[in-house]
């Protein structure tokens, strides 16, 4: 049955999917959008440190004022759900211990969203994991906890990783060989070391843009810096068992056309130090002219034909393939980011099944210095002014004691590190006791992840 018959189901027999949602940003509010429009789902409550920005998200997307509501306790959570309302929070434990289906975790801090999606899975709630910098730092520990529980962790559909977990899985079903799946990005070997106070040039914004649009540097500039392209690319390696390159990612600059010529081993010409891989594909070329029909918004994979029958196919229905016709490749030009969110919600609840999930531990995103570090300096994490995140193996990072880019947060320098060295957790000074650290060494170490829950 179809994700849309069930939902009318639910729907029909006045039982919706009880929807919550943790951070009131861009990536909840285009879900919002749609969930006030989708049958079967109900956006039950919403929590945000700061409640008028849930609030505001809400009526930006059209919802009634009369609709909202706030709530001090889980008990009021439940009776305001009862009634019909958008319970609006500030404190995400009224939230995860309310009777919800689903709890979707859109904050994108790591210590956070590790604790919010350990709770709701202790509280019997499905997690949809918008926040990629946790998934990529404690994903296969998450989702081991859901599978102990009986319930899914799933990443978020309307976000890169998911579609392209998506594309993976339909070309592996049909019996493809993926050579090498990934996205479309900006791209300059200089932005690796731009900085908050940088970002806006690089991105071409006006400072009148800048002062009326409410933008978050540090988190513009992790897009910007390769931070999040190595952190969407891990998190893809470990839902679909995909292997890092030694030398992390290229950022080719190339179109839709070539991809399956120059995304292929280069023992066959290409560019992959192996098969089964990921990459990131630039939009401009280096000296910034755009590619034409550039998939700056869109996923793709690369796969191998494997017989002379496929081949003949991809040559003879102007397919994309390399002049051999042994590697194809299909692609999606765009994604829309939070607006197809509610395919996650709905499959999670109703399917019992992830839009990918992390399969295993092969991928890591380590903190490489933007510039000499000494002692006393303190990382300020994803976008900052310190560190940029480098995707490695996992393998590599756990081996030589690489500091996760995930716990680069407010995290003091002991030792000198060189700009474009790896941080090493002997050259700072972590506070290893948090949760997130904890549950971080048991994925490290292969242990049952079950840290004692606190903040």
């Amino acid at each position: 049955m179809s994700l849309f018959a069930l939902l009318q189901r639910r729907q029909a027999e006045g039982n919706p999917v009880r929807v919550g949602v943790i951070g009131a940003g861009t990536f909840s509010t285009a879900f919002l959008n749609q969930g006030r429009r989708t049958p079967g789902i109900q956006v039950a409550c919403i929590a945000d440190i700061l409640p008028q920005k849930a609030v505001d998200a809400c009526l930006t997307t059209g919802w009634p004022t009369e609709a909202l509501a706030t709530a001090g306790s889980p008990g009021a959570v439940n009776d305001l759900v009862t009634a019909g309302k958008v319970a609006i929070v500030d404190d995400a434990a009224h939230l995860l211990n309310a009777d919800l289906d689903v709890v979707v975790e859109c904050t994108g801090l790591t210590g956070p969203g590790a604790y919010h999606a350990w709770t709701a899975l202790d509280t019997g709630k499905h997690v949809v994991m918008v926040n990629v910098e946790t998934d990529a730092l404690l994903g296969y520990a998450l989702r081991r906890k859901a599978d102990s529980e009986g319930l899914v962790y799933s990443m978020a559909y309307g976000d890169q990783p998911a579609i392209i977990s998506e594309m993976v899985d339909w070309a592996r079903s049909i019996g493809f060989e993926v050579v090498c799946a990934g996205k479309g990005t900006r791209f300059q070997p200089e932005y690796r070391y731009s900085t908050p106070d940088t970002v806006w040039d690089h991105m071409g914004f006006t400072p009148q843009q800048v002062e009326t649009g409410g933008y978050s540097a540090q988190m513009y500039n992790s897009f910007l810096d390769t931070t999040k392209s190595a952190i969407e690319a891990c998190a893809v390696c470990n839902a679909n068992e995909l292997r890092p390159q030694n030398c992390g990612l290229q950022f080719p600059a190339i179109g839709p056309e070539a991809l399956p010529t120059v995304l292929k081993p280069a023992a066959e010409g290409g560019i992959l130090e192996h098969s089964g891989t990921v990459e990131i594909v630039a939009s401009e070329a280096r000296d910034g002219t755009p590619i034409q029909n550039n998939l700056r918004w869109g996923v793709f994979v690369v796969f191998k034909a494997g017989t002379p029958l496929v081949r003949r196919f991809f040559q003879m229905h102007d397919f994309l393939c390399d002049p051999s016709g042994e590697y194809g490749a299909f692609y999606r030009p765009f994604h829309m980011i939070g607006f197809e969110l509610g395919i996650s919600v709905a499959s999670a609840a109703l399917r019992r099944e992830a839009t990918g999930s992390s399969v295993s531990f092969t991928a890591d995103v380590v903190a490489v210095a933007k510039k000499d570090l000494v002692p006393g300096d303190t990382l300020d994490g994803e976008g900052g002014y310190t560190v940029f995140g480098r995707l490695s193996p996992a393998r590599d990072s756990v081996l030589n004691r690489q500091l996760p880019i995930g716990l680069a947060h407010h995290v003091r320098v002991m030792r000198p590190v060189a700009k474009d060295g790896v941080v090493t957790y002997d050259d700072v000074d972590i506070d290893g006791s948090s949760f997130e650290c904890r549950l971080r060494r048991q994925q490290e170490d292969g242990l049952p992840a079950s840290p004692d829950r606190d903040k």
